[in-house]
């Protein structure tokens, strides 16, 4: 009886295997063809393609809090927000602006005195979406604090914060330079948008020049010609 169980239990053994096998190789064919897909063809490229950055939804954790009335869960990004702690983690542009700025509005309505603190990481991005932010700016003072770096108009979203209390870590990089974009179309077309890009760094320059406390705008415009990428301690010291 005992030899009759062994034998049954190597023939199930053996059909297990045998399943996992096909299991295995058709796992590691649908693999083969999604990194078919993701590396154009080359399948090494796979591994490059799926070293960039992960979507931030997928990483976010969340922290459990007690209370009289139970658990209860937050991202950890609306906890922070119930800090009046506000983060830009990459690009500016209309999604990220939208979302700021929401949570500026929220938490203005909520105390319009209360500090808000503002945590920058951005190599820039749109200056509309970003002066979309900068408007909203309104009465509640803004810390802001550079970590990471802050270059293009998140230089100016960092430098706009509320004097006293703008900070960047002994690391982060900061870095302004000249509005850039391109036109096409008719000479009447390619000039429009000529005086219009002046216009667009004639008005950060001024920006830059009210946060900065900076009276000749010469100075400013002077910084702005080139690209200027300076380190924190360098950044924060007079003009």
């Amino acid at each position: 009886m005992s030899q009759t169980l062994m034998n049954a239990f190597r023939q199930s053994t053996a059909r297990l295997s045998t399943h996992a096998q096909q299991l295995s190789a058709h796992a590691f064919n649908g693999f083969r063809a999604q990194a078919s897909v993701r590396g154009s063809g080359a399948y090494p490229n796979v591994f490059s393609d799926w070293s960039q950055e992960p979507s931030a939804q997928t990483l976010v954790p969340f922290v459990v809090e007690q209370s009289a009335r139970g658990e209860r869960s937050y991202d950890i990004f609306s906890r922070l927000l119930k800090e009046r702690i506000i983060c830009l983690n990459g690009t500016v542009h209309d999604q990220s602006a939208a979302l700021i700025v929401a949570q500026l509005l929220f938490l203005e309505s909520e105390n319009p005195e209360k500090p808000i603190s503002f945590y920058i990481n951005s190599p820039g991005g749109s200056v509309t979406a970003g002066m979309a932010i900068y408007d909203t700016y309104i009465q509640s003072p803004v810390s802001t604090l550079c970590n990471g770096q802050a270059c293009s108009m998140g230089s100016l979203l960092l430098a706009a914060g509320e004097p006293g209390k703008r900070y960047a870590l002994p690391n982060a990089s900061i870095m302004m330079h000249q509005p850039s974009g391109g036109a096409s179309g008719q000479a009447s077309d390619i000039a429009i948008h000529a005086r219009e890009i002046l216009r667009v760094r004639e008005r950060l320059n001024r920006i830059y020049q009210k946060h900065c406390n900076v009276k000749d705008l010469e100075a400013i415009g002077m910084t702005s010609t080139t690209t200027s990428l300076l380190r924190s301690f360098k950044a924060v010291s007079p003009l």
